[in-house]
């Protein structure tokens, strides 16, 4: 009788056993036919937004697109927004439970890119193509991110500027329909915007900006290779570039322009208010409304300016704050007379970082990058500096671009804390690690959420005290002006656009408690009023790192790795604020065990 129910027993557990084996090969075949339908989707979303994006898409690396233009028609623009819809349907069709953790993360991230693309429809921003920061009228500049080694190379570069003449028309449509709905922008930036335009309405092709890449070729050309190019870039300028910028100017000059709004908020426009919640929401990852954002940048400010009169008594400087930030403003001492020395004092800056990395990073990128120049035709009007990440083949370095004009208007004090950012390990590292991650569909390589991004890149800033290198209480008072700089932005981005500021009133609150240089300091307002809601990004983001980091910190006491911690944290890649902290909050518990 035993013997029967130790049998029976057996026989009920192999029953079991064969039970949960079939389990767990429904779940993995469920697992695997919902991952697989997942990739297929961000397959067929990356093709949509390579033929979408083809100059993108050259950047990226991928060379079959190397002769195409985007479509930016109205009809181009309700397709792309009925595929969004249609891509959200999809995805949520999709069994959640049933994907890996890494799946589940991509889901994640990839459901909150079109949720945010389709709330953005909340208002026509298409409408409003152009602006100082960039635009059609810029389009020569892209010359110095696509790869030029080849004549073939060149040649899909000219199939390109011979249908510039249509882009352009497009974006006059879309201006021309902006002005009908009385969605423009505010006039005090776009004024800057016609220079830019006449530098393209020129007498001949040699002098158009986008002769420059015809004057030296690769060796590798032959020279009636050369001949035959330069030739067709003549022709092609001659008859189609600039006679399309002549009228683009002509409209912009007498229709454009005039018709801009008085207004700097965009908020005042049609449907503005909408907009600019969705802008806070967009660029912070975050539900905070503005009037919380603002809040925000008014403690920050506070809390840092006790910071610079900590290392204003440090240097032994007599007088108050405003005294100390025309000191650093005006003194000859802090700035360099010669653009090539400041060029010079960059690279130096740099190389000086590079060995110390390894104090706070196990894991060092792959792609190389280099120090360039800003272009001197938009060097006026743009950034002290930014970054342009390499091609995801490797085959293009990231550069990290410095703004040369006016040179005693570019302190040395704020190299740092500006390298630190924009090089590595900042904006650098954060691309280039991320496009190193193994196994991620490419939308998760390529992404770019400025939360994360620009928050680490803020939060980067701060690690030149983990790598020794403030060691001179300028190069101190620099970390404290960029910080600074980020929290202003909090409190003038949302004073201009949801409190009623004034232009002045911004400038001048952002000149009272930070010394950036006026020049900056003027560019960086109109930044703002033409790009509502960016700025907010920065330091939100990098005061989430910063919790993140000390919850980590506290969690695992001695057992806390600063390296490994800052390699899981760009381990993640490019994810809203909310998807970056229970992505770490896991590592630290896997940590723990």
């Amino acid at each position: 009788m035993r013997k029967l129910a130790a049998r029976l027993d057996e026989a009920a557990g192999m029953i079991r056993t064969a039970f949960f084996s079939l389990c767990l090969l429904s779940t993995a075949t469920q697992a695997a036919d919902a991952g697989k339908a997942l990739h297929a989707l961000f397959d067929q979303e990356w093709q949509r937004e390579l033929k979408a994006s083809p100059v993108s898409a050259s950047m990226y690396g991928e060379r079959q697109y190397d002769a195409l233009m985007p479509d930016l028609r109205e009809t181009a623009i309700k397709k792309a927004q009925r595929a969004n819809h249609a891509a959200l349907k999809q995805l949520q069709a999709i069994d959640f439970d049933a994907l890996s953790p890494a799946d589940r993360l991509n889901y994640r991230v990839f459901e909150w890119q079109l949720k945010d693309a389709i709330a953005g429809e909340v208002f026509p921003q298409e409408l409003l193509p152009i602006s100082q920061q960039g635009g059609i009228q810029t389009f020569h500049t892209l010359v110095e991110q696509l790869p030029l080694q080849k004549a073939a190379d060149y040649r899909n570069w000219l199939a390109r500027l011979g249908q510039l003449d249509r882009l352009i028309g497009q974006n006059l449509d879309l201006m021309k329909r902006g002005v009908k709905r009385g969605v423009v922008p505010p006039r005090v930036v776009m004024q800057r915007v016609l220079g830019q335009i006449n530098a393209q309405v020129v007498e001949k092709a040699e002098d158009s900006p986008f002769w420059g890449a015809f004057v030296e070729m690769p060796a590798s050309i032959s020279a009636d290779d050369q001949q035959a190019l330069r030739a067709d870039a003549r022709a092609v300028l001659n008859d189609k570039v600039i006679p399309a910028y002549r009228q683009f100017r002509d409209y912009f000059e007498q229709v454009y322009l005039p018709a801009c709004s008085e207004s700097i908020a965009v908020t005042d426009l049609p449907g503005g208010k909408d907009y600019y919640r969705w802008l806070a929401q967009h660029f912070t990852t975050t539900e905070l409304t503005p009037d919380q954002i603002h809040q925000i940048g008014l403690e920050e400010v506070a809390r840092i300016r006790s910071d610079m009169e900590k290392v204003k008594g440090k240097v032994g400087f007599e007088g108050d704050l405003a005294a100390f930030f025309h000191h650093l403003r005006s003194d000859p001492q802090f700035f360099y007379s010669d653009p090539n020395e400041l060029l010079k004092a960059y690279r130096d800056t740099a190389k000086r970082i590079d060995p110390e990395l390894v104090k706070v990073f196990r894991k060092l990128p792959r792609l190389t990058y280099g120090v360039r120049a800003i272009p001197d035709e938009i060097a006026p009007d743009t950034y002290t500096a930014y970054y342009q990440p390499g091609a995801l083949d490797g085959s293009r370095a990231g550069y990290y671009y410095v703004n040369l004009y006016k040179p005693e208007s570019r302190p040395k004090w704020e190299m740092m804390a500006l390298s630190l950012h924009e090089s590595v390990p900042g904006h650098h590292f954060q691309f280039a690690l991320g496009a190193e991650l193994p196994d991620q569909p490419m939308f998760r390589r390529t992404a770019y959420v400025v939360a994360y991004g620009e928050g680490w890149a803020l939060y980067a800033e701060r690690l030149g005290y983990d790598m020794g290198l403030y060691d001179d209480p300028y190069d101190q008072f620099g970390q404290l002006t960029y910080d600074m700089w980020r929290a202003v932005r909090l409190v003038v981005d949302t004073g201009m656009h949801a409190k009623g500021w004034t232009r002045d009133q911004a400038i001048e609150y952002f000149r009272s408690n930070a010394p950036k240089t006026e020049q900056d300091i003027v560019n960086e307002i109109d930044r703002y009023i033409a790009w509502p809601g960016q700025a907010l990004g920065y330091k939100i983001g990098q005061l989430r790192i910063l919790e993140i980091r000390a919850k980590a910190e506290k969690a695992l006491g001695e057992r806390f790795d600063l390296r490994a911690f800052h390699d899981a944290l760009l381990g993640v890649g490019s994810v809203p604020l909310a998807v970056l902290e229970a992505e770490m909050d896991d590592w630290v518990r896997a940590q723990m065990n």
